[in-house]
């Protein structure tokens, strides 16, 4: 199945559309802001924090304040790609993150290395 890319700039950052990323706003949806960015913006200090919340959580829900000097997509972009985090979900200033945890996944299964590639076998 191929994914037709997003026209719309403001969804180009989005993850493409999938079971994961519709099991991912599902359980983003019961979680409170961990992160959140204020007057300053993106900062160092902020991605540090998003990349801890990250390693710990693995799904994120990060709040943009309304005094933040980027708006909302520019601010999820700046995280995503801070972060090296996909973009779940941007809703109104709330904007759900997800990265993979390296040891134990909760929402995608562990690859086998010894297995071989999909498609193959």
């Amino acid at each position: 199945m191929i994914v037709p890319t997003a026209t719309n700039p403001k969804k180009r950052a989005l993850m493409p559309s999938s079971p994961l990323r519709r099991a991912l706003r599902a359980a983003g949806h019961h979680l409170a802001p961990i992160v959140q960015v204020g007057k300053e913006g993106v900062t160092e200090a902020v991605l540090r924090q998003l990349d801890r919340a990250l390693l710990d959580h693995e799904l994120v829900k990060v709040k943009v304040g309304s005094e933040s000097p980027a708006d909302r997509f520019e601010a999820a972009e700046a995280l995503a790609s801070g972060g090296g985090a996909q973009l779940a979900q941007i809703l109104g200033r709330t904007v759900l993150l997800y990265r993979r945890h390296p040891k134990k996944p909760r929402f995608e299964k562990p690859t086998d290395p010894n297995s071989p590639p999909r498609g193959e076998g």
